[in-house]
């Protein structure tokens, strides 16, 4: 039976092979959970909220992120459509579920209803078990716990094999990455820019991986009235997160445990702020920070997705990619700080220094 237009109930059948269970936040493809981000997934419940309407693009940017918002929201909505259209195998110039209203808005045009549930699909009613026909024999009742303990247990196992699986693949190769500043509470400023910069190497190996550019946050900063050598804080990257449409913040931390030095590494969703993924290693000296930055590195990229054999190809330590020495990665990271705030000429001495440091 076909749901009355502006309704949404718990599971909606849209098409003849999808579901859309509003109540788990899920979209599925015969029982298959298709991966969907936080944005596309309310845009396309708005456009199913509002299926067989056209649904302007002011609508949405008042509906997904309010009136007095300051986002790039062209960017924003068009990336959205592209990724569902992307899961739902939706041809833009044929479409079956979205249709583009040109210079107008969207309209969600496939037939909406709910799934058919199967005897397969109902559960089970073990608070009253069927009354057992003439001449049948009754299961008993220990036998009958047994049975229920026993699908619990399935289940169970089920749940947590799910989360295992799927505990890796928090990001896809098209998603984008803003990497924020360090936190660097050794008070020793050796570690000021440098880790984020060499972070910056290690992450931009990967073909999986897509980082969003300094000169796009410069961009993205002078459009948020913030000064081009502004400190990229947990809260100022998350922002530029939001304005960029990309999926995750990752940001780090290094302290001091004795002699011993601590790196944290943190992935959050920049919409929701749930956490993707926390690395944290061990440095027993200053001399081999930068070889637990290529080690933390490594970890995140295996953690959200990126699969060994990329890994295995795309993986030069960070020593060998740019610099053993500290220093000059240093006054190298520094350069680029300032060719920003300052311009290219002012930036030739700290460049200088770091060849002089390391001439290779």
């Amino acid at each position: 039976m076909t749901q009355q237009q502006g309704q949404i109930p718990g599971c909606l059948k849209l098409g003849e092979d999808l579901e859309l269970d509003v109540r788990a936040y899920q979209l599925r493809r015969a029982r298959r959970v298709l991966k969907l981000e936080p944005t596309p997934m309310e845009l396309l419940l708005f456009l199913v909220e509002r299926r067989g309407e056209l649904v302007t693009r002011d609508q949405i940017v008042e509906r997904l992120w309010g009136k007095d918002v300051f986002l790039d929201t062209d960017n924003s909505i068009n990336g959205a459509i592209r990724k569902i259209r992307r899961v739902l195998k939706d041809d833009p110039e044929r479409p079956r579920f979205v249709e583009t209203v040109s210079g107008k808005g969207y309209r969600f045009i496939a037939p909406v209803g709910e799934p058919r549930t199967t005897g397969q699909d109902r559960t089970p009613d073990f608070a009253h078990p069927p009354v057992a026909a003439p001449g049948s024999t009754r299961p008993r009742p220990r036998k009958l716990l047994a049975v229920v303990a026993a699908a619990v247990a399935l289940l169970a196992a089920a749940t947590l094999a799910y989360f295992y699986l799927h505990r890796q693949s928090q990001l896809t190769d098209k998603d984008t990455i803003v990497l924020a500043d360090f936190a660097n509470t050794t008070s020793d400023p050796v570690f000021d820019n440098t880790l984020r910069q060499g972070l910056t190497v290690q992450l931009e190996q990967s073909p999986f991986l897509s980082l969003i550019s300094d000169d796009r946050i410069q961009q993205v900063l002078k459009l948020m009235a913030q000064p081009a050598d502004a400190r990229l804080t947990p809260q100022i990257s998350r922002e530029i997160c939001e304005r960029t449409a990309s999926a995750a913040v990752l940001d780090g931390s290094i302290a001091s445990l004795g002699s011993q030095y601590v790196l944290t590494l943190r992935a959050k969703d920049c919409r929701s702020g749930d956490v993707l993924d926390e690395e944290q290693v061990q440095a027993a000296r200053k001399e081999d920070v930068l070889n637990a930055l290529s080690q933390i590195a490594r970890r995140f990229r295996t953690r959200v997705g990126e699969s060994l054999s990329t890994i295995k190809s795309h993986d030069r330590p960070l020593a060998e990619a740019t610099t053993p020495s500290l220093q000059a990665l240093k006054a190298y990271s520094e350069g680029w700080q300032v060719s920003f705030s300052s311009g290219s000429a002012a930036s030739v001495p700290f460049f200088t220094r770091a060849i002089a440091i390391d001439p290779n």
